[in-house]
Formats: structure tokens, C-alpha cells, sequence
């Protein structure tokens, strides 16, 4: 075992908005290592929100962000034989994980002709508090709910 955490990285910001979390979304949307193409991708999907909502794209993303990460999950924890689901508060830094990964996966599942188009109508859908990465959230937090019984497990 380790003698301490390991040290978080700094994150760079990105060249438009100067915004670390960003670039946290943006290398998590990359694959193969082609940052280039995730961030051309990334920057036109703000475009195409921009183009369709007439308010600035990086305000749509932001309140998508927001609208998508959770508050609360449940952890399995076995207790006796038994394995019960025990609500629990999410740590920023994995609410913020939580919420990247869920609009990529979602928006990945979408129809659309381009990633750009897909990223831009599941942000869109999101920022009006519905579409599939909503969903997950409310469906999480609905689970968390119905298990807050078994809240005083908690560790």
C-alpha cells in the first residue's frame, strides 16, 4: 500500500475557454489518443447549439453538466449474508466523472450523422433537464431513495 494519495495531475486548460474542466471532457470523449479530433469535435457541437439555440454554447454545455450530475448513489455493502444498496453522497470530484462519462455514453447511443451532431442534441436535450443522461441521473437517484432505509449502514 501506498504512504499517501497519489497526487491529482493539473489538468491544462483548453485554448477557447481556458476551462480545465473541458479539457477533462474533452480526453475522456477522445479515442486512439487523437485529442485534435476530440476537441474539433467538442468545439463544433457548441457551434451547432449555438446555431440552433441562439445562446452561447459553452452556457448550454455548463447548465447540462449541471443538470446531469448526481447528488447521491448506491453502493452494495454486505452486511450479514446479505448484500444491501446504501445510499450514499457522491464526492465532487466523482459527481464530475459520473456526469462526463454518462453524456459521452449517451450521447454516443444517439442517432445522428456525426459525433458533433449526436454531443449537440444530447447537451441540448440535457440542458432542458431531459434525454437519456438525465434519465440515469433521476433513475440513480430514485434508486437512492428507495433504498434510504437501509441509510444507517453507512460507513
Amino acid at each position: 500500500m501506498r504512504k499517501q494519495q497519489a497526487k491529482k495531475a493539473p489538468l491544462a486548460p483548453d485554448p477557447k475557454f481556458s476551462d480545465p474542466l473541458v479539457t477533462r471532457f474533452v480526453n475522456c470523449m477522445m479515442m486512439g489518443g487523437k485529442k485534435n479530433t476530440a476537441l474539433n469535435i467538442f468545439y463544433d457541437a457548441l457551434a451547432k447549439i449555438e446555431k440552433s439555440t441562439g445562446e452561447p454554447g459553452y452556457d448550454v454545455w455548463k447548465r447540462a453538466m449541471a443538470n446531469v450530475a448526481p447528488s447521491v448513489e448506491v453502493r452494495s455493502r454486505r452486511i450479514g449474508g446479505a448484500t444491501f444498496q446504501i445510499p450514499t453522497e457522491v464526492r465532487p470530484d466523482r459527481k464530475t466523472s459520473l456526469t462526463i462519462k454518462w453524456v459521452i455514453r449517451y450521447s454516443r447511443d444517439r442517432n445522428g450523422r456525426t459525433m458533433a451532431d449526436k454531443l449537440s442534441n444530447e447537451l441540448m436535450a440535457a440542458a432542458k433537464g431531459e434525454g437519456n443522461a438525465v434519465k440515469k441521473k433521476d433513475d440513480t437517484h430514485r434508486m437512492a431513495e428507495a433504498n434510504k432505509a437501509f441509510a444507517h449502514f453507512r460507513v
